[in-house]
C-alpha cells in the first residue's frame, strides 16, 4: 500500500543569533521526494549510496534540519495503477518542490501540475514527451536525463555477450506496456545491431511476485536474461535476483543494487554521482531560478557491477578484461 513519511536532514551547525534563526524559520522550503518503488524506510542516509550522496550534497548546500528544509518522503511500492492517486496526494500538499523518480511518475506529475517544480531522472526527456528541449526544457520540469535506451541497452548487450561469447537468445523482462512503446522498439533495434534475437519476458499484469513467478516458470529457450530499467522492478528485485538464481539464468540488470542482492551484473549511471547533481539542481530551483531555464543534466559516468560468486554459481568463467573494468566486483 502506497506510504508517506517524513525526513528531515541532519547536520551540525552553530549557534547563530535569535534574529537569523527566525529569519532561517520564515524560509522553510519543503520538498516531496516521490520513488515509484523503494520502500519510505530505504529513502534515506540508510538506504542505497545514491541517497546518502543525494543528502550530504543537499547539507554541503546549507539545507539544514528544522531551519529551512523538511522533506516528505512517499513510494509507490512499484504499483502503477495507484500513481494517480498518490500524485493527488503528493500535489494536495503543496510542496515548494517535487523530486520524481522515474518515467510513469513524471509524465503523471506534469499532467496534475503546470506550477510546483518538478526535478526527476528519466531516459529520454524528450522522447518521452516531459520537455520540448534538454537545453532548454521551459514549463516547471528540469533533472537528468539518461540517455537513449538504443545506447543502455546496447551497452548492456555487448557486455553481456562479452561475457558469454555464444549468447544468441536473450529474453527481456519488461511490461507490457514498455514492450509496445518507443523504448521496447528501441530494445529490439539494439539487439538486432547487436546480432542477438531478443524474446520478451511480458509482464502482463503489474509488478506483483505471482506475476514475476508466472513468467519465470514459462520462461525458455534463452541463454541469459535482461532486466528492463522500470524502477517498479525494484520493489520485488530480491525476488528478481532469487528466480533468476533458482533457473540459473545469467541476468543483465539495470542498476548495480541486483548485484548487491546476487544479481550476475549490471551496467548503469553512476547512481551517487546523479543524486549530488539532483541535490545541485534543487538548490538552484529552490533559491529561484525557473526549472525551464534549467538544462538537463547527462551523466557521463557509468559503473559496471559484477558478481563473481554468483558467475561461478552459473558456471560462468568471465574473460580477466571483464573484471578490470567493473567499477564494483562482490565476491
Amino acid at each position: 500500500m502506497r506510504r508517506r513519511e517524513f525526513i528531515t536532514l541532519f547536520v551540525s551547525m552553530a549557534a547563530t543569533p535569535l534574529a537569523a534563526q527566525a529569519q532561517q524559520r520564515a524560509r522553510v522550503k519543503r520538498i516531496a521526494f516521490v520513488s515509484p518503488a523503494l520502500k519510505v524506510s530505504e529513502m534515506g542516509l540508510s538506504g542505497p549510496p545514491q541517497y546518502r550522496a543525494f543528502f550530504e550534497e543537499l547539507s554541503r548546500f546549507g539545507y539544514v534540519k528544522g531551519q529551512n528544509l523538511v522533506i516528505d518522503r512517499y513510494s509507490g511500492e512499484g504499483r502503477p495503477e495507484r500513481y494517480s492517486e498518490l500524485v493527488r496526494d503528493v500535489i494536495s500538499t503543496h510542496p515548494d518542490l517535487i523530486l520524481a523518480v522515474a518515467a510513469r511518475l513524471s509524465l503523471d506529475f506534469k499532467m496534475a501540475t503546470t506550477t510546483i517544480p518538478i526535478v526527476t531522472i528519466v531516459n529520454d526527456p524528450v522522447a518521452l514527451g516531459l520537455v520540448a528541449s534538454i537545453a532548454r526544457p521551459a514549463g516547471n520540469i528540469t533533472g537528468v536525463t539518461i540517455g537513449t535506451e538504443l545506447e543502455l541497452i546496447g551497452k548492456r548487450i555487448e557486455l553481456l555477450v562479452e561475457a558469454m561469447p555464444g549468447l544468441s537468445t536473450l529474453s527481456y523482462l519488461v511490461s507490457r506496456s514498455y514492450w509496445e512503446d518507443m523504448r521496447g522498439a528501441a530494445a529490439r533495434e539494439a539487439a538486432k545491431r547487436a546480432g542477438v534475437s531478443l524474446k520478451a519476458a511480458l509482464l502482463d499484469s503489474g509488478f506483483y511476485l505471482t506475476e514475476y513467478q508466472r513468467v519465470f516458470s514459462s520462461m525458455e529457450g534463452a541463454d541469459a536474461l535482461m532486466v528492463s530499467d522500470e524502477a517498479e522492478h525494484l520493489a520485488t528485485g530480491a525476488a528478481i535476483v532469487e528466480l533468476a538464481a533458482a533457473g540459473r539464468i545469467p541476468t543483465m540488470y539495470a542498476y548495480g543494487e541486483y548485484v548487491r542482492l546476487g544479481g550476475l551484473m549490471a551496467y548503469s549511471i553512476d547512481l551517487p554521482e546523479t543524486f549530488r547533481r539532483l541535490a545541485n539542481l534543487i538548490d538552484k530551483v529552490l533559491k529561484g531560478t525557473s526549472p525551464g531555464d534549467i538544462p538537463f543534466y547527462r551523466p557521463t559516468k557509468f559503473e559496471l557491477s559484477i558478481n563473481l560468486k554468483t558467475a561461478k554459481s552459473l558456471g560462468l568463467a568471465l574473460p580477466a578484461m571483464l573484471l578490470v573494468r567493473a567499477n564494483q566486483v562482490v565476491e
